[in-house]
Formats: C-alpha cells, sequence, structure tokens
C-alpha cells in the first residue's frame, strides 16, 4: 500500500497532514471489519456468544506483518486470505470458525477501504476547515485593500485582496462541503459474499448486512457494489475537488510572492534548530526564501487528476467481479487520500501565516501608469459616445501614452474631446466645459482613475461569502 503515515523520505512532504493511509491503517481497518462481521454474526445467532468479543481482542494491527501478508499477498492476488489465515490461529476453535463467514476477499477489502476513506476525511476535513477559518480571516481584514486584478496573467482593472480571498473561501467551503455529503452518505459497507447472493447465510444475508453497517458506522447499500464503483468515483471525484480549491490558493500565493511583484509572503516560520536548513533556504542560492508551503500543495494537487484518472478508468468492471479493475484502485485511492490531506494541511499553515503588504499592492498598481483604469474612463463616456466608439477613443488614447512613455493621465488631459465629454454634461455659455488641461478637467480625470472608485460589489461579494461560511460552520 502507499508509504504514506510511514517514516521515510517524502512522508513529511506528501504525507504532512493527518490523513493515515499507510499499511498499518488499512491492516487495522481490514481487521476492524473482519471482527465487525463476526460481531454481527453473533447478534444475528448465526456464531457462538463471545465470538464477537475473541475476535475483537484479537484483531490488532500490531500482532501482524504487514511485509509477511504482502509477500503471500502475490500468490492471491490481495492480502485477504493471509490476514484470515493469521487471525484465525490466533483464536479458539469456535472464535475461527465464525471469521470471515460469508465473505469474499473484496468484502473486506472494500469495506475497509470505507473506513480508511472515513478515518483519513476526518483529518482532510478539519485542516480544510482551518484553512477555511484562516481564508476567512484574511478576507474580513482585507476587504478594502486594493490590489491589481490580473486576467491572462496581464494588469486587468482593480479588486481587492479581500475579494482574492473570499474566492480562496467559498471554493475551499465548497469543496468541504462535497466531502462531508460523500462522508456521510456515500461510503457504505460492502458484503456480497462470492458473487454478490451472500448464499452461504442464506434468508439471514440482508440482516447481517444491516448490523454489519450498524457496526461500522458505514451506509447500508441497497446491493451489493462489487462491480458499481460509483461510490469510490464520487469519493475521488470530491477529493480532487479538494485539492482544486487548496491548489488554486497555492498557485495564487506563488504568482503574488514573486520577488517582482511581493505583495505576498509566506509568514516566517518558527527559528530552525542549529545545523538544520532554515525554512525556504535555496541549496544554490543564499538569498532565496521559497514558498515553501505553497510549492508542496501543488506539489501534492498536481497528482490529483491522474490518480481521479485511473479510478475513473478502473470503475468499469466486468460481471460480478472485476479482473484486475479492482486492484488497481487501492494505491491511487491511498494515494489521493494522503495528498489532498497533505496539501489541506499545508494549505491551513500556509494561510494561517500569510503575509499581506497593502503599501506594495497599491504601489503596484499605481505603478501601472493608470492604464487598469481605462475601462472606468470608457464607461463614463459610454452615455454619450455610446460603448463602442468610447472604447475606442480611449483605446487610442491609452496606445499614444503607451508608445511616449507617459501614464494614462497625461494623454487624457491633453484630450479637447475628452474634456468636452467628461467635463460638459450640462455646459452653458455661462459655464463652459474645461478645456484640455484645465484644473477642472484634471479633476474629474482624477477622479476617473481612482481606483477605489471602480471596485463594484466587492464588498458586497466578501461579505456574501463570509456570511455563507457563517452559515456552513454553523450546520
Amino acid at each position: 500500500m502507499s508509504s504514506f503515515g510511514n517514516s521515510g523520505l517524502f512522508s513529511d512532504l506528501f504525507g504532512h497532514g493527518a490523513a493515515d493511509v499507510g499499511d498499518l491503517a488499512w491492516l487495522q481497518a481490514m481487521l476492524d471489519t473482519e471482527a465487525a462481521l463476526t460481531r454481527a454474526l453473533e447478534r444475528a445467532g448465526l456464531a457462538a456468544a463471545g465470538t464477537g468479543a475473541d475476535v475483537t481482542a484479537a484483531a490488532r494491527a500490531d500482532r501482524f506483518d504487514p511485509a509477511e501478508l504482502g509477500r503471500q499477498a502475490a500468490r492471491t492476488g490481495n492480502p485477504v486470505p493471509a490476514l484470515v489465515r493469521a487471525l484465525t490461529s490466533m483464536l479458539p476453535d469456535q472464535a475461527a470458525a465464525a471469521v470471515h463467514r460469508g465473505a469474499t476477499s473484496q468484502d473486506i477489502m472494500d469495506t475497509a477501504a470505507m473506513l480508511v476513506a472515513r478515518r483519513a476525511l476526518d483529518g482532510v476535513l478539519a485542516d480544510l476547515a482551518g484553512a477555511a477559518t484562516a481564508a476567512a480571516d484574511l478576507a474580513a481584514a482585507q476587504a478594502g485593500t486594493i490590489m491589481i486584478g490580473r486576467t491572462l496573467l496581464q494588469q486587468a482593472v482593480p479588486v481587492t485582496f479581500g475579494l482574492v480571498a473570499a474566492g480562496w473561501l467559498t471554493s475551499i467551503d465548497e469543496a468541504s462541503e462535497w466531502l462531508h455529503r460523500v462522508r456521510a452518505d456515500r461510503l457504505a459497507v460492502q458484503f456480497g459474499g462470492a458473487a454478490g447472493t451472500l448464499a452461504p447465510l442464506g434468508e439471514a444475508g440482508p440482516e447481517v448486512v444491516a448490523l454489519l453497517a450498524e457496526e461500522l458506522g458505514l451506509a447500508r447499500p441497497v446491493l451489493p457494489w462489487h462491480t458499481d464503483r460509483l461510490r469510490i468515483v464520487e469519493l475521488a471525484g470530491a477529493l480532487a475537488g479538494a485539492c482544486t480549491a487548496v491548489g488554486k490558493v497555492a498557485r495564487d500565493v506563488t504568482l503574488l510572492a514573486q520577488a517582482e511583484v511581493a505583495e505576498v509572503a509566506e509568514g516566517p516560520a518558527a527559528a530552525s534548530p542549529p545545523g538544520e536548513v532554515r525554512q525556504g533556504a535555496s541549496s544554490a542560492m543564499p538569498h532565496k526564501r521559497n514558498p515553501v508551503a505553497s510549492v508542496v500543495i501543488l506539489g501534492c494537487t498536481r497528482r490529483a487528476p491522474g490518480l481521479l484518472a485511473t479510478l475513473a478508468a478502473a470503475g468499469e468492471q466486468e460481471l460480478q467481479r472485476a479482473a484486475g479493475a479492482w486492484h488497481a484502485e487501492w494505491e491511487p485511492l491511498a494515494d489521493l487520500l494522503g495528498l489532498t490531506g497533505s496539501a489541506a494541511r499545508w494549505t491551513a499553515e500556509l494561510l494561517t501565516g500569510l503575509r499581506v503588504d497593502a503599501d506594495r499592492m497599491r504601489a503596484n498598481l499605481d505603478a501601472a501608469g493608470g492604464f487598469p483604469m481605462a475601462a472606468r474612463v470608457a464607461d463614463l463616456l459610454a452615455p454619450t459616445l455610446g460603448p463602442v466608439a468610447a472604447h475606442q477613443v480611449v483605446a487610442e488614447l491609452s496606445a499614444a501614452a503607451a508608445a511616449a512613455g507617459l501614464p494614462l493621465r497625461a494623454a487624457l488631459l491633453d484630450s479637447p474631446a475628452l474634456a468636452r465629454q467628461l467635463t460638459s454634461p450640462d455646459s452653458s455659455p455661462q459655464q463652459p466645459a474645461a478645456v484640455a488641461g484645465s484644473p477642472q478637467l484634471a479633476a474629474a480625470i482624477d477622479a476617473a482613475l481612482d481606483p477605489a472608485r471602480y471596485l463594484g460589489a466587492s464588498r458586497r461579494f466578501v461579505a456574501g461569502a463570509l456570511a455563507a461560511h457563517r452559515q456552513q460552520a454553523a450546520r
């Protein structure tokens, strides 16, 4: 299985969160399933009294050797037969006889996958909640912090950093809601026996399914789902969605933290112990402080689409039992759970410590020479000139200013036609229109170029995102 959750070279990068999906987590989930099955059989009157307690007491992962089970799995195609043999060898005959009764290996593996997923999702959701809280704090604190918006990686029109953070918040909250729905409704017990009929249990089969679901706290499916893999695909889709949400945060931070932009920075890490590499250090360039959290988040999330594709491709399975597609699910699902958990934890830490440089944001906006406000000027001219002509006039003035190396304001001040349009809606012989270069025109142009007057519904959008977040958190 996946190495996440074990100590290793990459575990602190890609196994950073609370999602334990390593060998021992899977092993314990399989043992929990076998133990719960014996308890369900006992409750249904199909196993002797005390059987469930005996098996439950023996079903501890630390009593088994995952490596040996793995070696034996090569003979049977999965680790369950070897696990059953090892488990029954520890039990008295009466309890051993009840172990795995009516089940097939896929029942145990699929139910274990649901348990691993549920336990991992608890950690993922906790870290996503932490990330959302930090994003909400940023959105509220920076609601009025003006910065340049960028589309197609080019300067566009002003926005606020609060609106950027509100976008992160909404996406994380929606991803969390999706994961909550999957956790609550789509993680189901699997128990169908050799071909989905539970023939060894006769008419008692459905009762045992219900009792097994109750024992494990998983949903009870309408039918065994051996070759109906929509639950796996839905889980994978929700995990990939969470990766999309936090990957967006990390990508934005890497772009805004570039030295030439420097509008945000990852928070200072605690002082490194003597002899250890400092946070963000480069092996070749002593001056650098790399955005480590953002980079590792992207290292996690970039793998999600491929894992989702593998799980979706494995969803088409033959007749009553797949020949290979079921086996193809185990490691990709574990990896996707682990990577999503790691990305969520890194994102919570990133947003909690994110530093915002409002002065640099304003300086970058001002350094754009007023050109991002060209759309505002065109909007002011549109009622008189019409939207197409207004856009053309301002585009020509902008091009002329850029060619001359001048700010947009200078070109606007020198335009007699613009002076008439901006300052003479009610001009008369007693109150003539301003002329190019006049104080009246300068005041009108300065007002048109003020980014604070062209933020639209930014504050309302931020308030709406925060209200929705509070409602979701209260549920």
